[in-house]
């Protein structure tokens, strides 16, 4: 199907009235794995033009933790929508209920151990250890039947499961982006609603932010295209620019309006 580019959805004046961005990390923010200078300008742009980013990635809550004091944005969602980070604090907020971590983690180990029966060559990642609500192992090698198996056997086993273009993740069922990014507004930010956010994304773990029926203004940066297939629903536009590049496409724009 043709995509509606983010130029012409700006000349129709669809962004006139964005007020956040929420944006996936790995493969948006990002540039070859690593962030520009230019993509830290345009945070620092959209901060000062107090337009708030939140970010929401598929990264450890280890990782996380310290993401949202070192950058100029709102705070950060770990682990695809099961905690969440405020700017300048290193304490997170549970957006995934679990009593009992230690049986938490025991079980998801389970899942992955089940998993490696059929799918010997699987890894685990080497993040996972600081994990809270997941757990990951590496999308290297793994084809798109492969995924489309691991999904269904995971379900099976009555959990989730998601990939990004770096990990797959075995997750509760009920965890996904789009659910925590919506609990994060409500709790954090109550002034903006869904119509005046913008969601960013790039791969198949983004694909909830990119359902139109919760977020009518997604954008996919344009190596999302190489997921079209395999995506649950598709971004409502898409840059011309690739990854990092895509994003600071986005910020431009946003602040041209």
């Amino acid at each position: 199907m043709p995509f509606v580019t983010l130029s012409q959805a700006v000349a129709g004046g669809l962004f006139r009235n964005i007020r956040f961005v929420a944006t996936d990390m790995d493969g948006t923010l990002t540039w070859r794995g690593k962030f520009t200078p230019n993509l830290l300008q345009a945070l620092e742009n959209l901060a000062a033009a107090g337009i708030p980013v939140l970010i929401v990635t598929g990264r450890s809550a280890g990782w996380v933790s310290g993401l949202s004091s070192l950058m100029p944005v709102a705070g950060a969602i770990a682990e695809n929508g099961g905690l969440f980070y405020r700017a300048g604090c290193d304490v997170p907020v549970a957006l995934t209920l679990i009593p009992d971590l230690a049986e938490h983690r025991h079980r998801l180990a389970q899942v992955f151990n089940s998993l490696k029966v059929r799918f010997p060559r699987i890894q685990e990642s080497v993040d996972n250890r600081f994990r809270i609500t997941d757990w990951t192992f590496d999308v290297a090698g793994l084809t798109p039947a492969d995924l489309q198996q691991i999904a269904e056997l995971c379900r099976q086993m009555g959990w989730g499961f998601t990939y990004s273009s770096v990990q797959c993740h075995i997750k509760p069922l009920e965890q996904d982006k789009a659910a925590a990014v919506l609990q994060v507004l409500q709790n954090d930010f109550p002034q903006y609603l869904p119509a005046q956010v913008v969601t960013v994304g790039d791969s198949p773990n983004d694909a909830s932010l990119f359902d139109g029926a919760i977020f009518p203004h997604s954008v996919g940066v344009a190596n999302v295209l190489e997921y079209v297939a395999e995506l649950t629903y598709l971004p409502a536009y898409i840059t011309a620019g690739v990854e990092a590049e895509g994003f600071c496409e986005l910020a431009h724009f946003l602040l041209s309006n």
